[in-house]
């Protein structure tokens, strides 16, 4: 008897088929909406944690001076941080994989006719462990070349096409500021970060090399901590700061003179703040699901207006309430799901292009499908139960004298 009323309820639909597509025009419009606002946004999710991952898997970033807080005055002297630090980390630290100094400085550097304004980082080995970094081609430092300060230089995919295009830059000398530094090997393509950062635009020198020729000084501007995959961050994040206070002799009293932070972290809460986000834009395109509703019950109610001496035949010649109560839940349901298949092709749709469009993950949900073509059917029948149930109640009698 269900596909009986199926078929019925189907051949409701085509027999008015203009104003069943402007019924169901809401729902096709809410759930688009829905499913493009919800895609979109798993998708930014998904873009903000890899761009933060890029940076280095449990990954914590050590700086000198504390944070500005907002409304604070000027900041007080940094005392910046150097190798004691360094080496007590590296020392007593535990459940870490990887420590490693770091200083950045803008330089512009040339090769033959051309030249590019690219990032210095003076630092060793261990960096490219605690950055998830691997060397494409060529080699990474050796200890004697640490140790010494020796002019050599990784570089990034942004330099090696700027200067070489698609050949070996392997054993060329590059000149970085007034050094000459001699490449030995090509850092594998890192792209552009979440905040805008060519990431490939770098060259990696032996921090003493850097210290010497390119800052002029021994301060140290980060130290890369990379937790082991046992140990959670925030548990290092505590043993850095007890080590650091100890060294740099900071007193119960008196606030640290350094930050630790904890990337996982600020890409959770990133994270968190997209969902959110998503949500709320989510929520809002449901509102347009209510507006579908109220379209298909007000045209339910035209329908029973209208299919008034069917109902009072059908009921003479022996049909039940229930009968007529189904039928017309079927229609509403029937035309609210096929508003909500539409509307999801659409949205997938709309979700595609503006991945592609954005340069963001596709990112579409099964769960959020379903959640569609079900909250589709409940608002069919939600909004058809009234039409319906006064079709049912009405009297046979009364029913075949309308005209």
């Amino acid at each position: 008897m269900i596909w009986e009323t199926v078929r019925l309820a189907l051949r409701s639909v085509r027999r008015n088929a203009l104003r069943s597509f402007l019924t169901l025009l809401g729902i096709v419009i809410g759930v688009a909406a829905v499913i493009a606002m919800l895609t979109i946004g798993s998708g930014t999710t998904e873009k903000v944690k890899a761009d933060i991952s890029q940076l280095g898997s449990n990954l914590l970033i050590v700086r000198a001076g504390r944070p500005a807080a907002p409304g604070s005055g000027p900041q007080q002297t940094i005392r910046q941080l150097g190798d004691k630090e360094v080496a007590a980390l590296t020392a007593h630290l535990e459940g870490v994989r990887a420590v490693s100094p770091a200083s950045q400085k803008q330089v512009r550097v040339v090769f033959g006719t051309e030249s590019l304004t690219s990032s210095i980082t003076g630092t060793d080995n261990a960096y490219l462990d605690a950055r998830d970094w691997k060397v494409a081609s060529g080699r990474p430092f050796s200890e004697s070349e640490v140790r010494g300060g020796v002019n050599v230089c990784l570089i990034g995919e942004t330099l090696r096409q700027q200067f070489f295009g698609a050949g070996d830059p392997d054993g060329a000398a590059i000149r970085v500021g007034r050094v000459s530094c001699k490449v030995i090997g090509r850092l594998e393509p890192k792209g552009y970060s979440g905040f805008g950062q060519d990431q490939d635009n770098v060259v990696l020198m032996p921090l003493q090399a850097f210290q010497r020729r390119i800052a002029g000084n021994r301060d140290i501007d980060n130290i890369y901590v990379a937790a082991d995959d046992v140990t959670p961050t925030s548990v290092v994040q505590t043993r850095i700061e007890d080590i650091m206070r100890d060294v740099r002799r900071v007193t119960a009293d008196r606030e640290d003179d350094f930050s630790v932070r904890d990337m996982t972290q600020i890409a959770d809460a990133m994270a968190s703040a997209t969902a959110t986000m998503t949500g709320m834009l989510g929520a809002v395109a449901g509102v347009s699901l209510l507006v579908g509703g109220i379209g298909i019950m007000n045209i339910m109610l035209v329908s029973v207006t209208e299919r008034t001496r069917e109902i009072g035949i059908r009921l003479a010649i022996g049909a039940h309430e229930k009968h007529i109560l189904i039928q017309f839940l079927v229609e509403a349901t029937v035309l609210s799901l096929l508003g909500g298949l539409i509307g999801i092709a659409i949205g997938l749709t709309l979700a595609g292009v503006a991945s592609l469009a954005l340069s963001i993950p596709f990112a579409p949900s099964l769960a959020v499908v379903l959640l569609a073509v079900g909250f589709s059917a409940l608002i069919g029948m939600v909004f058809g139960f009234f039409p319906a149930l006064r079709g049912a109640r009405l009297d046979p009698i009364e029913a075949l004298r309308h005209e």
